[in-house]
C-alpha cells in the first residue's frame, strides 16, 4: 500500500489502515503487538471475491444439479433442481440474501441440493473440480475467470499485512474445500488457513489404503456466531484485525473489536456500480453497526483506485 502502484486511492481509509499497522508493528509504541499475536480475519464472498449476481459456488453447484438432472430427469421437478433448470438464478442469489436477513424459509431447500451435489467425492476429486471450475469458467457480467475476480485492493492489502508480520486468515460462510485449492495462488493464503462451511467427511478403507469421502450431511455452517467460535478454535487467538461485508459477519468483527490490543475492524461498502456492484442488501445491519462502533466502512467507489488486477482482464 505503499507505492505509486497501489490499487487504493489515497484516502482517509487508506491512512488509517497504515496507521494501524505502523502503531502495532512499532516496538516503542505502546499499542505495539508481537507478531504472534497479529492475527488478520477475512470474509470471502463479497470481501475478497466478488458475491453478485450470484455467489461463485452456488454457480459451481448450479451445473452440478445440471448434470444431476441429465442422470436423473425426475429431479427437474423438485427443488433446487428445478430452479436450475430454470436458469432463476435470482432465487439462488436471493436465497442467501433472505438468510443475512434473518429470514432462513428457503434455506432447508437450498442445503438439501448443495449437500446432495456432491455427495460421496473423494476430497480430492472435489479439490480438483473445484480447482477446474474457478480457472476455466467465467463470471457472467465481469468478462474475466472467476479466478480473476479477486479484489485487487484486498489482494494488496493481504500482502501488505503479511510484510507486516500478520498471519493471514479466511473465515467465510463459504465452502472451506471449495476456496482451498485457489487461495494460495489468489491471495498468498494456504489451506490450512482457510476456514469456512464443511460438509461431513467419513474415512473409508480400501485395497490402497484408503480415503476421505464427502457426505450428504452438514457439519458447520461458518456463519454468524459461529465464525468467532471456529476463529478460536482453528487458530487460538483472536485476531487484531477483521474485514468483512455483510451481516453474517458481525460477530467476527465483534470478536475482534473485543481483543486486548489495539483492533481494526473494516467493512467492505458495495457502492461501485459502475466496476462492480451497488446493492447494501444483506449488509444493512453491518453498516448500521460499523457507524455505532466506529468501524472502518471501505468504499469501493472511492477508497479503491481499482477493483480487479486490470492486467487479467
Amino acid at each position: 500500500m505503499e507505492t505509486s502502484q497501489t490499487s487504493w486511492n489515497d484516502t482517509a481509509t487508506r491512512q488509517a489502515i497504515q496507521d494501524f499497522v505502523a502503531k502495532v508493528t512499532d516496538r516503542d509504541n505502546l499499542a505495539y503487538v508481537p507478531p504472534e499475536e497479529r492475527i488478520a480475519v477475512f470474509d470471502n464472498d463479497g470481501t475478497l471475491w466478488c458475491e453478485k449476481p450470484m455467489y461463485i459456488q452456488l454457480d459451481f453447484i448450479l451445473r452440478r444439479w445440471l448434470e444431476m438432472v441429465d442422470e436423473n430427469p425426475d429431479l427437474a421437478e423438485l427443488q433446487p433442481w428445478k430452479t436450475a433448470v430454470a436458469r432463476d438464478y435470482g432465487w439462488l442469489g436471493n436465497a442467501v440474501t433472505k438468510h443475512y436477513l434473518g429470514d432462513d424459509s428457503d434455506l432447508p431447500i437450498l442445503m438439501k441440493g448443495i449437500l446432495a451435489a456432491f455427495a460421496g467425492l473423494t476430497v480430492e476429486d472435489f479439490a480438483a473440480r473445484a480447482d477446474d471450475f474457478l480457472r476455466t469458467q467465467s463470471h457472467p457480467t465481469l468478462n474475466r475467470l472467476y479466478v480473476e475476480c479477486g479484489y485487487a485492493p484486498m489482494i494488496e492489502l493481504l500482502h501488505y499485512l503479511e510484510a507486516n508480520g500478520f498471519t493471514n486468515f479466511i473465515a467465510s460462510g463459504g465452502g472451506r474445500d471449495f476456496m482451498r485449492p485457489v487461495t494460495a495462488g489468489m491471495y498468498g493464503i494456504p489451506p490450512d488457513r482457510v476456514i469456512g462451511s464443511s460438509v461431513s467427511l467419513e474415512f473409508r478403507a480400501g485395497d490402497r489404503g484408503g480415503d476421505v469421502l464427502t457426505q450428504p450431511h452438514l457439519d458447520i455452517l461458518d456463519d454468524g456466531p459461529v465464525k468467532p467460535i471456529r476463529i478460536w478454535s482453528r487458530v487460538g487467538r483472536r485476531p487484531i484485525l477483521a474485514v468483512g461485508n455483510s451481516n453474517g459477519d458481525i460477530p467476527m468483527l465483534q470478536y475482534t473489536e473485543g481483543n486486548r490490543h489495539p483492533s481494526l475492524c473494516l467493512l467492505i461498502n458495495h457502492d461501485d456500480a459502475a466496476r462492480e456492484f451497488d446493492y447494501t442488501a444483506g449488509a444493512e445491519e453491518a453498516l448500521k453497526t460499523a457507524r455505532d462502533r466506529g468501524w472502518l466502512v471501505v468504499s469501493m467507489k472511492h477508497d479503491w483506485r481499482a477493483v480487479f488486477d486490470p492486467q487479467s482482464e
